[in-house]
């Protein structure tokens, strides 16, 4: 079978291979890939910023955000049959103590392997085998939205953990910024505005800008940041209670920390993939972060009951704003041999979700 195989560490070494098509072992499902979602993490894979093939492998079958059907069902598998819809999860296991309670994203120990991105083939292939434990149930009436589900888990994971870690106070928030307009700064926008927030999303791009279209179809406000800085926003909102940060800018980042208001959360989701340096008012932000009890945490990823949460409320949301996340998706690849152009289509300034559509989906 077909797949887009990188070299890990190596630029722009994305190219198709063949892998035998597995057969699935006992308490396993052989599940069809029908697309796969990628963003930023695929293309700084192909970039050679990061990545590690499975033992044995020169290199790594990408992609961590699928939606397949099962084709067929090992012995012992009774929860799953031939036509169901599934989504996979996309870490797997250490056997650190948080592993061994489902909490497998927040391994101690880092000897997790997850799919497309560290020591386990992803999603850009035909096939894959999976045991039902890294598996989800996606309704018929889902199946069209449900590659989203896995950026809409780090989202979900975001903002659920900062509501649990202000449980240590009485924190009923109002208003957040979502900084960065991009597939998971929408949907961190969308599932702030589905709990009833005053939301500001904040990007680079002026308007007209589609990105910029669908927060504010949501009864988000968007802000053009080369109009408005953050500390400005910040001082029109007045006390900040949430800043959801989903660009990795070392720049915005700090002053994101200086800005944030009394007994206010920071939830760091992206990453920096450059070396810049910056110079900082480090004390002044110490200072307001210790007097205002003031939390800052980062989050990567998510585990399965993420994953739940973020099909519900990717439902709850089509039901608020009907088509609104079908407008996420701006350029649909055809097949596997033309993983150039999905690829080239991340750089596409209007793109928001890329998919590469691998088979056809069931009627």
């Amino acid at each position: 079978m077909k797949a887009i195989g990188v070299t890990p560490m190596q630029a722009n070494s994305a190219h198709l291979v063949e892998l035998d098509k597995p057969t699935p072992a006992v308490g396993e499902a052989l599940v069809r890939i029908i697309r796969v979602g990628i963003d930023g993490t695929d293309k700084d894979i192909n970039e050679g910023k990061y990545g590690q093939a499975p033992p044995g492998y020169d290199f790594l079958v990408n992609g961590h955000e699928s939606l397949g059907v099962v084709e067929q069902v090992g012995e012992g598998v009774t929860d799953w049959q031939v036509g169901d819809y599934a989504v996979a999860t996309v870490r797997r296991p250490d056997e650190c103590p948080n592993c061994l309670l489902g909490e497998s994203d927040m391994c101690l120990w880092g000897n997790y392997t997850e799919r497309g991105i560290k020591g386990r083939h992803g999603y850009l292939t035909e096939y894959y085998v999976e045991k039902p434990d890294f598996m989800l149930h996606v309704p018929k009436e889902m199946a069209d939205l449900a590659v989203l589900m896995e950026p809409t888990s780090v989202a979900e994971k975001g903002i659920a953990q900062a509501y649990r870690i202000q449980e240590r106070l009485y924190w009923q928030p109002k208003n957040a910024i979502v900084t960065g307009a991009g597939t998971l700064g929408l949907l961190a926008t969308f599932l702030l505005r589905a709990r009833g927030l005053d939301v500001y999303t904040m990007a680079r791009t002026p308007m007209p800008y589609l990105n910029g279209q669908l927060a504010e179809a949501s009864g988000a406000h968007y802000v053009n940041n080369k109009e408005q800085s953050l500390t400005a926003l910040a001082k029109q909102i007045g006390n900040v209670d949430f800043i959801f940060e989903a660009t990795g800018a070392s720049q915005l980042i700090f002053e994101a920390m200086a800005i944030i208001g009394n007994d206010g959360v920071l939830c760091l989701a992206g990453l920096s993939s450059s070396s810049n340096t910056l110079q900082i008012p480090a004390d002044a932000i110490n200072m307001e972060l210790v007097l205002g009890n003031k939390l800052i945490f980062g989050t990567v990823n998510a585990n399965r009951r993420y994953f739940q949460s973020a099909l519900q409320d990717l439902a709850n949301i089509e039901q608020k704003w009907p088509g609104l996340l079908g407008r996420l998706f701006t350029h649909r690849i055809q097949g596997l041999d033309n993983f150039a152009a999905a690829f080239a289509a991340l750089e596409d300034k209007s793109s928001i979700k890329v998919t590469v559509e691998i088979s056809p989906q069931p009627q």
